[in-house]
């Protein structure tokens, strides 16, 4: 019998299982899936979709998740139906095949929360990226391995868009009762590991676990720290640290024992990267092993540009996470004594630092606000407020008052403080004020790390409703409340009221879901 039989597919007469990462580069360079770089690295590109397709994400509605997902604009139902008429062309299409790609592989690093994953893949190279983003099996692992769930990758499959009951030729389907995973008419690799990442953030919260879209790390002493947030607020640079070890840089569950990483590899944003900004990573995109995504490269030369976003600002690498020199081998942590939200405020409202009650720091976990910048329009210098609930919405099926109410008992649990760290605009918005000094963030970091924050007085900023220490270590007192740094203190009043009722209208979609304590801890403007 076939290792694939068992679930439909009978017709490659070469499957290719658990092959080393040289293997899958020897044979996606021979099937002109990619090409090699100067330096041996494999680059790819993916064609029309160089991102996350979120409008063609899809979970089936039934009853293990009707009254357990929540539904609306990010986690879009289909029926039973719809999802036996995408898996059955899919299956079909693997049928009329002569190979196939196989992966068996754990998504959690802690043997108990551990998720066994098969991967088919109809390319090498997607074999190679999830090989590199998952958590890889020891000989005796891979001897007894049995899938706990299977994603059935075909990107050069294309739906017919409506005519299947989807969006478009893409689609990423997941069925939680049948414990399979679709996905089809992309070849973005970050598929993959996102919808591993979103069948982990289902299934753990039943067991008490905590899933984060989170970057952590582990210090001298073996205390843990969190950082959450979304793109640009600095979460890949503040957490990198030569003093502390990388536990993971994105995706982490929070159990009754401590921190455990998701996933084995890493997957960084590699646009204008740069070896004197982020030495550790810009040497993975010159090791062997590593798979670049739409990085510009000549040909003749097989060199790479890093800094040209010719076909994406969203050039990715995708590596093991022991390229990285420093990172803890376990891949796990004790409970962390601190847990950093990273906000990029363009409106130079929030202070530098505020410590979060619990009840505060799950009404802006909840909300996980930044603000970008219109840089795209001459002229237009006016932010924009983002909003992503959990610090990465797009991937958590249930209610984020679920995952709120599991941080609020973790953080009570094991005494860590929560903290606010906005890495975003001081004296003035975006065109008026200035960015924050990294020099003084990361020292203002350092302080909450090190308990230098713990014992010193704290104000108030009432309508924001944060709490800001009037004095920290190596960092000027002047900048340690907000409205001080503006010259028009009616104009800050202004445009706090303002964010203020950004947040407020951002969270009536969440009220239900929440307790008063809750909805009570955030603005007050």
């Amino acid at each position: 019998m076939s290792l694939l039989t068992s679930i439909g597919i009978t017709r490659p007469s070469t499957i290719h299982r658990n092959l080393t990462a040289p293997r899958l580069i020897e044979e996606a360079v021979r099937r002109g899936e990619g090409h090699l770089t100067q330096h041996g690295v494999l680059i790819v590109n993916t064609g029309k979709y160089t991102g996350r397709s979120p409008n063609d994400k899809f979970t089936v509605q039934d009853g293990e998740t009707s009254d357990t997902v929540w539904w609306g604009k990010v986690n879009r139902p289909i029926t039973p139906a719809v999802f036996d008429a995408i898996h059955k062309q899919v299956l079909e299409y693997y049928n009329r095949r002569d190979e196939a790609f196989v992966l068996d592989c754990h998504a959690g690093t802690d043997p108990e929360y551990r998720l066994p994953v098969r991967i088919v893949c109809e390319a090498a190279w997607h074999n190679l990226f999830a090989r590199n983003m998952f958590v890889r099996l020891s000989d005796a692992e891979l001897a007894d391995f049995k899938p706990a769930f299977t994603v059935i990758h075909a990107p050069y499959f294309e739906a017919k868009g409506a005519t299947d009951g989807l969006n478009s030729e893409a689609f990423i389907l997941a069925d939680f009762s049948r414990k399979i995973v679709l996905i089809g008419g992309t070849k973005y690799a970050g598929e993959v590991k996102k919808s591993v990442f979103t069948v982990m953030n289902y299934l753990l919260p039943a067991r008490g676990v905590l899933p984060m879209h989170c970057s952590a790390n582990i210090g001298p002493a073996g205390d843990s720290a969190l950082f959450f947030g979304l793109s640009g607020t600095g979460k890949t640079t503040l957490s990198a640290d030569p003093k502390r070890k990388l536990i993971g840089d994105d995706e982490h569950g929070w159990s009754d024992k401590g921190i455990f990483n998701f996933e084995g590899g890493c997957y960084a944003k590699v646009i204008n990267l740069s070896a004197e900004a982020e030495p550790e990573i810009y040497a993975t995109t010159r090791r062997f092993g590593t798979v670049l995504e739409n990085v510009v490269f000549d040909e003749h030369s097989r060199s790479i540009d890093l800094d040209s976003n010719k076909l994406t600002e969203n050039t990715r690498a995708s590596y093991p996470i022991d390229m990285i020199p420093n990172f803890e081998p376990s891949g796990r942590g004790g409970h962390p004594k601190n847990v950093v939200f990273l906000t990029c405020d363009a409106f130079g409202v929030l202070p530098p630092i505020s410590r979060l009650s619990v009840e505060q720091a799950q009404y802006h976990f909840i909300s996980g606000y930044t603000a970008k910048v219109a840089g795209t329009e001459r002229g237009v210098k006016e932010p924009s407020a983002t909003f992503s609930s959990c610090f990465g919405a797009p991937f958590m099926p249930r209610h984020p008052g679920v995952y709120a109410r599991l941080l609020a008992d973790k953080l009570t649990r094991h005494g860590a403080q929560c903290w606010l760290l906005n890495t975003g605009w001081t004296g003035g918005p975006y065109g008026v004020g200035k960015r924050m000094s990294i020099k003084h963030t990361r020292a203002l970091l350092n302080a909450a790390l090190e308990g230098k924050l713990n014992a010193v007085e704290y104000a108030h900023r009432p309508l924001m409703n944060l709490h800001y220490p009037v004095k920290a270590p190596d960092v000027p007192a002047e900048i340690l409340d907000p409205r001080n740094t503006w010259a028009d203190k009616a104009a800050y009043d202004e445009k706090a009221k303002h964010l203020a009722q950004l947040f407020k209208d951002n969270f009536k979609q969440f009220e239900d879901g929440v307790s008063e304590a809750v909805r009570a801890a955030g603005p007050k403007g």
